[in-house]
């Protein structure tokens, strides 16, 4: 039996071929990618998102190491000899001469400086409109609880890794933040001072900062990073991809094409396009001419700097604390045994407190939805935005308070750029952070539940086509066209929640959690716009596409103040 079986082995005839068979009857690939190669994966742009996070990272490893080859992240001391004149002869580090050097003595450096730093701000971004997208379209219930937590600390990773990387060419600029870095762990109250020695090795700006930095730019960060993004794909495959509704789509399929060949071809394909983009974008476009600013000294302090856009929302948040508000003092002497310690709030609320609330509410929020909704199923099909209105509007809210902090970061060139002045700037962005989220939030759920109304007036009535038709008896209607069947799936198929009461527990008792799970639940569902029933359908028909539907079913399903 044995010797038959073994007879009719297959036998590869190429060289190549016997190399892969070989492989595959010692580690079993054949199976893995069978499996994997007939995984479907659903088709939508908004999933793109994702993937330029995935080959941005790709660019940045490969630019990254090659610019390792180069890089000295040594804060000896030493005068630079370089190619580019204006500095030559200044005292500087041993790692700001380095990056000079592949600025301009290395063949191709400035353009991989500039790859990797274009590629960094892409990743970045590209996983922050990520998470939105999720966010915003539901991708976060369950299962997906933990892969959106997963989402959230590779984000911080993200800024951690800009921060480091932004920090290590030791120029005035990158010393600057460091700086801020610095004064924001100094306002620690008691260990702040010792936990800013032993990280500098020594009173700022020390001599060990900058080799530090560079083992978790290159090393520590980029492998959690990897480990966070490999278990991100097992989630998903272990998950199902989410998809968006429509014909055919249910929460026990997924429709879209397999990886192999196809969405394989395409990926490889737009890892290219993404590759071009930053290699164009890099060539062309200057960023960070750390030659401009010169080495750092931490007596000088430059005008008119910002930081990365992923990082600015904190250095804003600190340029808009005021010292003293109404009277009160944000700045504290509290006398200890040992002597006076000074509590620094107006350094550490704002460095801490804005940041706090963000990811606070960024990993708690499937579990508060989940609280909220008492709905616990699985959820395998995507909410269109504006039929979430509360979430929608939330969303928006948060994005308003990060984009009015990341502008206060720039407040002193929009108050010179615009000739206005700077306190007057710093007033009105300290109001704007506070009602834009309001006002944020109110016209963003508005304006969803509009959109919603006008999915149910084109369900009931049709599309308004423009043409005015006299009927016999002399009445002019306009002629309105009827959706098909598959526009209509997707403008009647979701979930709709209702505001759910407080409910009693098994002895008649009323949780004061129960309460605001009530409230919270009104606060959410009360303006709802009802998906159309077939009987709603079935009479706007019966009415003719320019009828109006005007019972009391339907004033009861549309709610609004």
């Amino acid at each position: 039996m044995s010797s038959s079986a073994a007879g009719h082995q297959y036998q590869p005839k190429t060289n190549v071929g016997k190399i892969a068979n070989f492989v595959d009857t010692r580690v079993g690939g054949s199976a893995i990618v069978k499996e994997f190669g007939r995984k479907i994966f659903p088709d939508h742009w908004t999933f793109m998102f994702g993937e330029v996070a995935l080959y941005s990272f790709v660019i940045l490893l490969l630019s990254g190491t090659f610019l390792t080859f180069f890089f000295d992240p040594s804060m000896a001391e030493t005068h630079y000899e370089g190619s580019y004149v204006p500095l030559r002869g200044i005292e500087m580090s041993v790692a700001y001469a380095s990056s000079l050097d592949i600025s301009f003595d290395i063949r191709g450096g400035l353009f991989m400086r500039q790859v990797h730093h274009w590629s960094a701000l892409l990743f970045v971004a590209a996983v922050s409109v990520h998470m939105l997208r999720v966010f915003f379209t539901g991708a976060f219930r369950r299962p997906r609880e933990l892969n959106w937590v997963i989402g959230g600390v590779l984000l911080i990773l993200a800024m951690a890794a800009g921060f480091t990387g932004y920090s290590l060419p030791d120029d005035l600029l990158s010393g600057n933040g460091l700086r801020i870095i610095d004064g924001v762990i100094k306002s620690i109250p008691v260990v702040g001072t010792y936990i800013s020695f032993f990280l500098f090795g020594g009173e700022f700006p020390g001599t060990v900062i900058i080799p530090r930095l560079y083992v978790l730019h290159i090393l520590l960060i980029p492998a959690l990073i990897l480990l966070l993004i490999a278990m991100h794909l097992f989630l998903v495959v272990v998950h199902k991809h989410t998809q968006f509704p429509g014909p055919g789509r249910t929460n026990d399929n997924v429709v879209g094409y397999p990886v192999g060949p196809v969405y394989a071809a395409k990926a490889g394909g737009f890892f290219f396009i993404v590759f071009g983009i930053i290699a164009a974008i890099s060539a062309a476009f200057t960023i960070n001419p750390i030659w401009n600013y010169g080495p750092y000294d931490p007596s000088p302090v430059s005008a008119g700097t910002q930081p990365d856009w992923y990082i600015g929302w904190v250095d804003g948040a600190l340029r808009l604390m005021p010292g003293i508000l109404a009277g009160f003092p944000f700045e504290w002497e509290i006398p200890f045994p040992w002597g006076t310690n000074t509590l620094s709030l107006n350094v550490l609320f704002p460095a801490l407190v804005p940041a706090g609330i963000v990811f606070t509410l960024l990993f708690a929020w499937p579990w508060i939805e989940a609280w909220v909704t008492k709905d616990r199923r699985e959820k395998h099909l995507l909410d269109r935005p504006r039929n979430a209105p509360t979430r929608t509007g939330i969303g928006v809210a948060g994005v308003v308070f990060y984009c009015v902090m990341w502008a206060a970061a720039s407040s002193d060139l929009i108050a010179t750029h615009f000739m206005v002045s700077l306190n007057d700037v710093t007033y009105w962005l300290r109001v704007l952070v506070i009602i834009g989220p309001v006002i944020g939030f109110i016209v963003a759920r508005r304006i969803a539940l509009a959109l919603q109304r006008k999915d149910r007036e084109i369900v009931l009535h049709g599309r308004e086509t423009g043409r005015i038709v006299r009927l016999p008896h002399g009445e002019f209607i306009e002629v309105h066209e009827p959706v098909d069947e598959y526009k209509r799936y997707k403008l009647v198929s979701f979930d709709s929640p209702v505001s759910l009461p407080a409910q009693a527990d098994v002895n008649g008792h009323v949780s004061k959690g129960e309460k605001g799970r009530a409230w919270a639940s009104k606060f959410f569902f009360e303006d709802r716009v009802a998906p159309v029933t077939p009987a709603e359908l079935e009479e706007a028909h019966s009415h003719g596409h320019h009828g109006e539907v005007a019972n009391e079913h339907d004033k009861a399903a549309i709610s609004s103040k």
